[in-house]
């Protein structure tokens, strides 16, 4: 039976001290880091959380309360 190359790894990396697994988890967090895109919905919406706090408004409003133009915390009963 053929070993992926994952459980390769897993193995070597059993081997390791926590020094070296600490190297390799850093240098995995920057490539990770590097190779993440951000789609324009998801810049847009970092934009639109940094105008509405620097307005003093809330960081979490629903998408639903967003299009209802309020911040979703309170409802008129």
């Amino acid at each position: 039976m053929r070993v992926s190359k994952v459980e390769q790894m897993e193995t070597e990396l059993r081997k390791l001290s926590q020094a070296e697994l600490r190297q390799i988890r850093a240098w995995l967090d920057d490539f990770i880091e590097d190779e993440l895109e951000f789609t324009p919905e998801f810049e847009q919406a970092i934009r639109r959380a940094d105008r509405d706090m620097a307005a003093g408004k809330s960081g979490c409003v629903s998408p639903k309360a967003r299009e209802r133009g309020d911040s979703g915390l309170l409802r008129e009963l």
